[in-house]
């Protein structure tokens, strides 16, 4: 079944990306960007899970939560809060949020956030890691990434990734063989307002390149000219998650 997500988001740049990114991740995503109109929907409709901001015109996001907890709705939160803003995060978790991310952030960030929270609430996490029991983990031939523990096996030899290169290698590996933009990339990795330049991800690119080359047979990263990057991955069966 697919999962319905509410964002309450007043900034509209935001709010897209957040739609476009969650969407395209598979997730059914309704939008609000007035604090008493997300509060009424929230309300009204069951969510999986809510992406809250803080500051909303009409009702902000601690009245929002706290309100929802009062009603006895205890729908997943995570809160999107300013760089910084340490009180605005203890008070937003003692209210009742699960989790929270700092503006600006990059989608494989957020998307890594949501998919832990969701696996959380649905009983999937509340559990002993028993031995014959498989951690989370996405699997592309003898590419094995644990989005968690930031970690990445190939051939079953460990690879160290710097953590923006793991993004990198996430993101392009949640769609291998689909081109992605050098400003998807951007956007993902290091958010959409961040002020550096397309040779960021060149070179966060070539170095991971480098890093695959204990077996570029079956994983390399191609270049498609004046577009982007797409993940290749070489093997007989198909790529699929597990947890």
């Amino acid at each position: 079944m697919t999962q319905r997500l509410l964002v309450i988001e007043d900034e509209p740049t935001l709010s897209r990306l957040l739609s476009y990114n969650l969407t395209s991740e598979g997730y059914q995503v309704v939008v609000e960007e007035h604090g008493q109109t997300g509060f009424d929907t929230a309300m009204q409709t069951e969510f999986d899970l809510i992406l809250l901001d803080l500051m909303l015109p009409g009702m902000n996001g601690f009245e929002i939560m706290s309100k929802l907890r009062h009603e006895g709705v205890m729908t997943p939160v995570i809160i999107l809060t300013a760089k910084n803003a340490e009180e605005e995060v203890v008070q937003g978790l003692k209210s009742g949020a699960d989790d929270y991310i700092t503006k600006p952030f990059g989608v494989a960030e957020l998307l890594a956030r949501v998919a832990a929270v969701l696996r959380r609430s649905s009983g999937h996490e509340e559990r002993e890691v028993l031995p014959d029991q498989e951690e989370f983990q996405i699997t592309l031939g003898p590419l094995v990434i644990y989005p968690e523990k930031y970690e990445v096996t190939l051939n079953g030899e460990s690879i160290t990734l710097r953590p923006k290169e793991f993004e990198v290698l996430l993101y392009l590996a949640r769609k291998p063989g689909v081109v992605m933009t050098r400003d998807d990339l951007m956007n993902a990795v290091w958010g959409f307002d961040y002020i550096g330049g397309q040779r960021t991800v060149d070179v966060h690119v070539s170095s991971l390149r480098k890093k695959l080359e204990l077996d570029p047979q079956s994983v390399h990263i191609d270049s498609i000219r004046g577009v982007g990057y797409k993940l290749v991955v070489n093997k007989k069966k198909n790529a699929h998650l597990s947890s």
